[in-house]
């Protein structure tokens, strides 16, 4: 089975942090991969429009921000961008083909993310 996930939160989706799966906002599944790779692409057209930033790894996975989007962090007291990340699985594990150039060879991004300094430390 393939899944389209959509997800909301501190990390891009391609970390996989322990935990990651409480930030889905949508799981889409699919037995045909190709209905799945249509899927996909449809939601990234959607986030891409709503979106100002973007940043995409080979595989299927895709993050999307805004600067203005971001979450007060007590931990670290500092803010954490907030991103929209996309990705395309199977078996709830990322994929090992590679989407069309054109969704990770497009890639717009600020240097403005961060992450949790808690986390680094091991918090």
């Amino acid at each position: 089975m393939y899944q389209v996930i959509t997800m909301y939160g501190d990390n891009e989706p391609w970390w996989f942090f322990e935990e990651w799966q409480e930030d889905i906002q949508e799981t889409a599944t699919f037995e045909d991969f190709d209905a799945a790779v249509a899927y996909y692409e449809h939601r990234w057209s959607e986030l891409q429009k709503t979106n100002t930033y973007s940043n995409a790894k080979h595989n299927f996975l895709s993050a999307f921000w805004k600067d203005q989007d971001e979450r007060w962090c007590e931990e670290c007291d500092d803010y954490l961008q907030q991103y929209w990340g996309l990705a395309l699985l199977k078996d709830d594990q990322p994929l090992t083909v590679d989407s069309r150039k054109e969704f990770y060879e497009t890639a717009n991004y600020s240097g403005k993310a961060k992450r949790c300094k808690r986390l680094e430390q091991g918090a």
